[in-house]
């Protein structure tokens, strides 16, 4: 493998852990009310658990409700129950076989807790960023060792892979940054 096949791969790596971490961000939640909170919830669909995108429209009626229409009419329960038995904290109401989820107002205390979790999220994902610079350095070094590439090459991979380290980590900053004043906006 060549130094360049080394960097390349340790770019994409990074470039997956940090659509990963901003995957993540969308699970937690804001003050505003988002479809994408409820794509943990799996629904019981005849013996099987299935997302609940599979067997219901979800939709956003305002800021600060949650509209989910299911498909069937006997899955009206089911999706409630789910909902309200996720650790969301949400309370749906259903009128007929449409059912509104409301987000409850979050307090200060609890978006300073989110923070806090946002922030340890940013932390996880530059410790991932972290490990596959040194992975990649570790193998830059060994072809070194190997005699397959000068000390010159080397200093100028690692050179490269923290440049590229750099990067990720400032984008996982803004993320966490953008996702803190989402949070905090009232």
């Amino acid at each position: 493998m060549a130094i360049a096949d080394i960097q390349k791969n340790a770019k994409t790596k990074m470039e997956h852990s940090v659509e990963a971490f901003r995957h993540n961000l969308t699970k937690i939640r804001t003050g505003r009310a988002s479809t994408a909170l409820l794509d943990t919830i799996h629904v019981d669909y005849y013996g099987s658990m299935v997302p609940l995108s599979q067997v219901a429209n979800v939709s956003l009626i305002d800021a600060r409700t949650i509209s989910v229409q299911p498909w069937e009419k006997n899955m009206g329960a089911k999706v409630e129950k789910a909902i309200r038995e996720s650790d969301l904290g949400l309370n749906p109401a259903s009128m007929g076989d449409l059912i509104r989820v409301p987000m409850p107002p979050m307090s200060e205390e609890r978006r300073k807790e989110m923070t806090k979790i946002v922030r340890q999220e940013g932390e996880s994902a530059k410790v991932v960023i972290r490990n596959l610079r040194r992975d990649a350095n570790e193998a830059v070094k060994k072809m070194v060792k190997d005699k397959e590439a000068s000390e010159d090459e080397l200093k100028r991979a690692e050179a490269e892979v923290q440049k590229l380290t750099d990067k990720q980590i400032t984008e996982i900053d803004a993320l966490v940054a953008a996702k803190e004043q989402d949070i905090m906006a009232v």
